[in-house]
């Protein structure tokens, strides 16, 4: 699995030991239902008998593209989770199992929101799919995937730092812990603007809706430099950290 062959060939980040070395049920499973959420963005599932089909086939690959990297996005915060912490008590798996239940509920909205730009971006719709007044509600619904995902996150990682001293964090991964939680935060506040402009703003403004969504890079890019500015001041602690325990079932 490609779980299994990354961890074997890294053991750890440069400033985070990881503790979550094998490939748990939990994560064989996440990452069948993850392989089953790609597989239903695939364009077609059915061979193109002419031209024509192919052509129809290949208007979808630019929106498979998208959509794909954002899975990608997700299964690679939660790959890095479950290698950073190792994990596997009951409210990690609770918290895991609405993970994979938002992923899988927001793969046909998401597919349908991105076919419809991509297709409107590249003059490829030839009917009508939303009315201009159902465009509000697209984006309130995606919105709240987007912000239900980020809120699993942030519980996952609050999971992870509420148990510190038994998984004996140093200081240094106590502030990419931080980080990564300040960047969720980040992420749900970008969201629920974007779900506010599209109930107040209705149809006129649905636009902005969507454009808000660019603040991700530029809120991500400041959280990282400011908290890795905080890291540089602290001790090298990586000589000192303890040997990670055998029974990582915490």
């Amino acid at each position: 699995m490609v779980r299994g062959g990354l961890a074997r060939r890294q053991g750890g980040e440069e400033d985070f030991r990881w503790r979550g070395e094998d490939v748990s049920r939990i994560e064989g499973f996440s990452d069948a239902v993850f392989a089953f959420a790609v597989t239903l963005l695939v364009v077609s599932l059915e061979v193109p008998k002419t031209f024509d089909e192919l052509l129809a086939t290949m208007r979808g690959f630019f929106a498979f593209a998208i959509c794909f990297y954002l899975l990608l996005l997700v299964w690679y915060e939660h790959y890095k989770f479950f290698r950073r912490y190792g994990l596997r008590d009951m409210l990690t798996l609770l918290l895991n199992s609405a993970l994979l239940f938002l992923v899988l509920m927001y793969v046909y909205p998401l597919k349908f929101l991105f076919t419809m730009l991509i297709d409107q971006l590249f003059g490829f719709a030839r009917n009508e799919t939303i009315e201009p007044s159902q465009f509000p509600l697209l984006m309130v619904i995606y919105g709240v995937g987007f912000v239900a995902i980020q809120l699993v996150f942030v519980l996952m990682y609050l999971r992870a730092y509420s148990l510190r001293a038994i998984l004996e964090l140093d200081a240094r991964e106590l502030s990419m812990t931080q980080e990564e939680i300040q960047g969720c935060v980040l992420n749900i506040s970008v969201g629920l603007v974007s779900v506010a402009i599209a109930i107040l703003g209705g149809a006129g403004t649905i636009s902005w809706s969507g454009y808000v969504y660019a603040l991700v890079f530029p809120l991500q890019s400041i959280n990282g430099r400011v908290m890795g500015s905080r890291r540089r001041k602290l001790p090298n602690s990586a000589e000192q950290r303890p040997r990670a325990p055998d029974d990582r079932s915490v």
